[in-house]
């Protein structure tokens, strides 16, 4: 039997770009304005749509992001914080304790909860044990960070690269599963037992969920 677990308003992300007039979803690092935003920006993309999601039902109407130029703002805003170095955000460090900065700066507090896949193959969790983790966060309604240093056998992913997940399916058994994310502006579906199974580097998964009194 097939298990979906979804955050519950993924059409917050949705938006039409000028560009070509389609939907698009979430941010898309080739919006920044510098060339090396647009090459590093991977990291501080994934923690727009985050901190977007997770602050969208306390902003007015007015401070909803309707386009991509308002995306655009929140991108560059992030960029402040989530600031990518020449190997860009390469670490799951360098994402969640900007996040947590920039939220104290809005007047926010958030915890964070991280799962690491090590490049030694031994330390790393079992796919249950990611599923697990990946479940639990959409149950809670955040959307997850996914750090992957290299895609594997994975063809629609990009190595050394930030996405949002937004949904995970999987079998009952928990030996079968699959996630969508938000990937510059564009929804896509990857493996994620293919990715675990095939990835010579790992990567790891980080979300956020505010704190009680928020």
């Amino acid at each position: 039997m097939l298990i979906s677990k979804a955050i519950a308003h993924p059409d917050v992300f949705e938006h039409i770009n000028p560009d070509d007039h389609q939907v698009a979803y979430g941010s898309c690092q080739r919006w920044y304005p510098t060339t090396f935003q647009r090459l590093a920006g991977c990291g501080p993309c994934a923690a727009t749509n985050i901190f977007y999601y997770l602050t969208y039902e306390q902003r007015s109407p007015a401070d909803r992001l309707q386009s991509q130029k308002d995306w655009v703002a929140l991108m560059k805003e992030l960029w402040h914080y989530v600031t990518p170095s020449l190997r860009g955000v390469h670490k799951l460090s360098m994402f969640y304790k900007p996040m947590l900065a920039f939220a104290q700066t809005k007047g926010i507090e958030l915890e964070y909860y991280l799962c690491e896949v090590p490049e030694a193959v031994y330390r790393r969790p079992s796919l249950a044990k990611m599923i697990d983790f990946l479940a639990d966060a959409l149950d809670n309604n955040a959307p997850i960070a996914f750090l992957n240093w290299h895609n594997g056998e994975v063809k629609n992913l990009s190595r050394w690269h930030w996405v949002t997940i937004i949904q995970l399916d999987y079998e009952e058994d928990k030996g079968k599963a699959s996630v969508t994310i938000l990937d510059e502006g564009i929804l896509k579906k990857a493996d994620l037992a293919l990715w675990i199974k095939t990835t010579t580097l790992g990567g790891g998964f980080v979300y956020f969920t505010k704190s009680n009194g928020d």
